[in-house]
């Protein structure tokens, strides 16, 4: 959904024309997948959205000032005015590639941070800004300019019919309020990573990627406080999904799927999730596009569909890119679920862990999505994006198992076997995969680094208010360090 919209409303006339596209192009879809030619390069494509503060710690509402001085370096709007998105480029996964991705992230970070100084900010990587408080999402002040964003927020409220309950209950803390728009989910940042697939392999990519969803999130949670409350490991999980609800809730309670979606059963192929799209999700954005359908290399365009597919919020997404006159088309499993932060290094190992993982699942005999239910790994995703790496998971195998030493014993050296079939280097093997062994065996990411640090700042006598700036000040001195977020000290 990062293309920008012609409109903010639509005709009902619109909308009809649209279905009927959007039923056209499946079966396009369909019928170029039964040709050969997908490739599989083994390329990473990453997606970074990034918060901007002030010098109070404060979200800094400045995007569009920040994005005008940075150019041509790679750097998008977001849906928050304090947010900003990274479109890496791709790099090749074998050799010493995930140390180049996170050397090149590095330097891209350093340039946000020097043209973020300019307009008095600073360059935050946190799945939610622990300092953003009520006041800060309310009104029209948050939203960055742009029809896409406008129009998303216009749909959402239309379909729903009503405001948007919010209401989230951690271990200690409950939080509950109804807003009157999407803005919460402007909160929400994250770290997206694509997987290019062939069509054969698509199937059981994407079941890969599911069933390591929970141990996934675990691993990276950053996100446990939102408007002040400290709720799950990561919280950004239950804010995304109920933000950008737009189903009544007698909808809800009927079984209509929610926007934002795990998915409810294992799949043999990408078109099946495409299908899924069409049958189950009204348009949000019934755009319709004009000009050629096929690219110089004959693949279909289906921007319609494409755009559907932006607007259905599966934490793994399918992709079909169409190429254009130089790039043949291809397909991808977009994984949406991890958080932004903490750390380059941290990210760069969490990217070579879903790389690594689903390899191995894949191309092992284990295929633990034909020994396990659906609902198993979903409910395990939801109990890790709850509790983090005190969480307990059931894997075909083990049983239920505490997802840490799932981790430990198996996904971590799986993890390990996947990257040296992908060709990576050793050195970057050991380095990154490393970090996470001790994050697993200390138990401390992002999330848990927060709430201990919380906890001391509010013993030592701050309130909430002024622990969250502090917090927020401490997490951006580690952050731009090189020490992995399970290295970092609590306050003394």
């Amino acid at each position: 959904m990062g293309a920008e919209v012609e409109a903010q409303t639509y005709s009902r006339s619109a909308r009809s024309r649209y279905r009927e596209l959007l039923a056209d192009s499946a079966e396009q879809l369909r019928a170029y997948l039964a040709q050969d030619g997908f490739s599989e390069r083994g390329m990473i494509g990453l997606e970074l959205e990034l918060n901007l503060v002030d010098e109070a710690n404060r979200p800094a509402m400045v995007n569009a000032d920040v994005l005008q001085t940075l150019g041509e370096h790679g750097f998008d709007p977001e849906l928050g005015r304090f947010t900003i998105e990274l479109n890496h480029p791709t790099v090749e996964i074998a050799g010493t590639g995930l140390r180049e991705l996170e050397d090149s992230l590095r330097e891209k970070l350093l340039v946000a941070h020097e043209h973020a100084a300019r307009h008095g900010a600073f360059v935050v990587p946190v799945g939610i800004l622990p300092s953003v408080l009520g006041d800060d999402i309310v009104g029209d002040a948050w939203i960055s300019p742009g029809n896409r964003f406008a129009a998303l927020n216009d749909a959402i409220l239309t379909a729903r019919g009503e405001d948007i309950l919010i209401d989230i209950h951690g271990a200690d803390e409950h939080l509950s309020y109804y807003a009157q728009d999407i803005a919460a989910e402007a909160t929400c940042t994250s770290m997206q990573i694509h997987l290019e697939v062939t069509r054969e392999r698509f199937g059981a990519v994407w079941n890969a990627a599911q069933c390591i969803a929970g141990a996934q999130i675990a691993l990276a949670a950053n996100s446990p406080l939102f408007l002040g409350s400290r709720l799950w490991h990561e919280t950004r999980i239950p804010v995304f999904q109920q933000a950008i609800d737009d189903r009544a809730p007698e909808y809800a309670r009927q079984g209509v799927r929610p926007r934002v979606w795990f998915g409810e059963r294992w799949i043999s192929g990408i078109e099946e999730l495409f299908a899924e799209n069409v049958d189950y999700f009204p348009a949000l954005l019934p755009e319709q596009s004009e000009g050629a359908t096929t690219t110089g290399r004959g693949a279909p365009l289906l921007p319609e569909l494409n755009l559907h597919n932006g607007t259905v919020y599966r934490w793994n997404r399918p992709i079909y890119d169409p190429g254009n006159d130089q790039r043949e088309a291809h397909l991808r499993v977009e994984n949406r679920l991890l958080p932004a932060g903490p750390t380059v290094l941290d990210m760069t190992a969490n990217t070579a862990f879903f790389f690594g993982a689903v390899r191995y699942l894949v191309d092992s005999e284990e295929n633990p999505w034909e020994r396990m239910s659906f609902r198993a790994a979903a409910d395990g995703f939801y109990r890790c994006a709850r509790q983090g790496l005190e969480a307990s998971v059931y894997w075909p195998g083990f049983g239920d198992v505490p997802v840490a030493e799932l981790l430990d014993r198996h996904l971590l050296p799986a993890a390990e076997q996947g990257l040296s079939s992908l060709g990576v280097d050793q050195h970057c093997i050991d380095r990154y995969l490393g970090v996470l062994t001790g994050r697993t065996r200390n138990g401390q990411n992002g999330a848990t680094w927060m709430t201990r640090t919380l906890a001391r700042l509010e013993e030592g006598g701050l309130a909430r208010p002024d622990a969250l700036g502090q917090l927020v000040g401490l997490y951006r001195e580690h952050a731009v360090s090189s020490a992995a977020v399970h290295t970092w000290p609590l306050p003394q």
